[in-house]
């Protein structure tokens, strides 16, 4: 029998996003403790001791947590509190009034992630409820900046106070959205995201009159070789554990998923002409694989000139690279000069600075926690699967798996979207998560706490 649905928490649950959703906190600036703040007084309601902290004005955080019988293993059910921007003129409703139409709740952070902190906040509230003694402790951390990195957030705390933020097993964002493969769903815990490494190049020319280019050296035509190879280049694919189990899962599935991944598997090298095909029929699943597979560089940012008539000395571009566990820094950077100079472009005319890098993280999968994820799953989807999926962007958990927390990105949610749409909406226009999914996402992970836990 199927596990019993949350139903009687609906509202509470949908009214708790609402309010979250209507503080607007646009990272930059982030202003996030007008949010932190409305969570402590809605947890300290209920009797729940709360820790308020500010990186800076403004940057707030809260923490709080039910105490265990023993002090190990600890549970931090984490999220944060910023959003990306949205543009009103976009949007078919305001995207940030948190209205509920056809069945789903809009606004942004509907599902990037407010919608996980109203069901960690209401997991928290009913554990209270209902008197369950865990045997170690449950923390919940609601938290500011992820969406720019997360230094002012866990990254602050994981360096001032990791104390309060330290546990064992971490559930976070990024992980348990769905996968439909033939007759089941198939969902996904992230265990491994990759790094950003953003670079800037700055090439170099000498000036001169725009009537007669010939007689100058121009950074533009320079640079525009430079984004043209290093836009079109793919890295060498390097098949990492996460990824690996992930496409065996895929590939379990039957039909069209069966034949591409098998043929991947069988030889990764010709995984471009695989997903190439792939493509024609599935192009998001295609894309987000291929992205799985290796570094890749994106060209995003390109600045030059001066004066329409003065051929420019200057122009400098910004990429948006993304490193796999394994790689670093200087490996791409080496992967960069290497094919740059292979095909003639001058690397003493070029500069090279590292605007923001962090590191690649993955978690194991054979944890009694996974093992709980899939048997809670199974409770109310008998025929479903699961596979560890790596994360082409990036999270806070990253901090954490750097001190020694096996971290999980799992928020449970049925495809009620088309698989293209529902990869859109997180940062996208017209962002909403449906009712039914914010009723399964809690009722799911409340009773994968309480397993777990108990």
């Amino acid at each position: 029998m199927p596990a019993k649905m949350l139903y009687e928490a609906k509202d509470e649950v949908v009214s708790l996003l609402q309010k979250l959703i209507r503080f607007n906190t646009t990272n930059p600036p982030g202003n996030e403790t007008q949010a932190a703040e409305f969570l402590k007084e809605t947890l300290e309601s209920e009797g729940f001791e709360c820790e308020f902290f500010e990186s800076a004005p403004g940057r707030g955080s809260v923490i709080t947590r039910i105490k265990g019988k023993t002090r190990k293993p600890r549970l931090l059910l984490l999220s944060h509190l910023d959003v990306v921007a949205a543009n009103p003129e976009e949007w078919s409703v305001d995207p940030f009034a948190g209205i509920v139409k056809d069945g789903f709740v809009w606004g942004r952070g509907a599902i990037d992630m407010k919608s996980m902190t109203a069901v960690e906040v209401m997991i928290m509230k009913l554990l209270k409820r209902n008197g369950v003694k865990p045997r170690g402790d449950i923390i919940l951390a609601a938290t500011a900046d992820e969406e720019m990195g997360g230094e002012a957030g866990v990254g602050w705390l994981v360096k001032k106070h990791p104390e309060k933020i330290r546990a064992e097993y971490v559930i976070n964002e990024g992980g348990g959205f769905t996968i439909p493969v033939k007759n089941r769903n198939l969902y996904t815990v992230q265990t491994a995201e990759k790094a950003i490494v953003w670079l800037k190049i700055r090439a170099k020319g000498t000036p001169g009159h725009g009537s007669i280019p010939g007689a100058a050296d121009n950074a533009v035509m320079r640079m525009a070789k430079i984004v043209q190879l290093l836009g079109s280049y793919r890295s060498k694919i390097k098949l990492v554990p996460t990824v690996k189990r992930n496409l065996e899962e895929l590939a379990k599935g039957g039909g069209i998923q069966q034949r591409f991944f098998t043929k991947l598997l069988a030889n990764p090298m010709l995984a471009d002409k695989v997903l190439d095909m792939l493509a024609k029929k599935e192009k998001s699943l295609a894309e987000t694989i291929r992205a799985m597979l290796r570094a890749t560089i994106a060209p995003t940012i390109i600045h030059g000139g001066v004066k329409e008539n003065i051929i420019p000395s200057r122009c400098e571009a910004v990429f948006d690279c993304r490193i796999l566990p394994g790689q670093t820094k200087d490996m791409l950077l080496n992967e960069i000069k290497a094919v740059l100079k292979k095909n003639g472009v001058e690397l003493d005319k070029l500069e090279f600075e590292i605007l923001q890098e962090n590191t690649p993280s993955e978690s194991p999968v054979e944890t009694p926690l996974y093992t709980a994820i899939e048997k809670t799953l199974r409770e109310f989807d008998p025929n479903c699967g699961v596979t560890p999926f790596m994360m082409t962007g990036g999270t806070d958990s990253r901090f954490l798996r750097e001190i020694g927390c096996v971290c999980y990105g799992f928020m449970p949610t049925k495809p009620d979207l088309p698989f293209n749409e529902f990869l859109k909406m997180a940062h996208g226009i017209d962002e909403r998560i449906s009712i039914q999914n914010l009723v399964f996402s809690l009722s799911v992970l409340y009773r994968l706490v309480e397993n777990f836990m108990t």
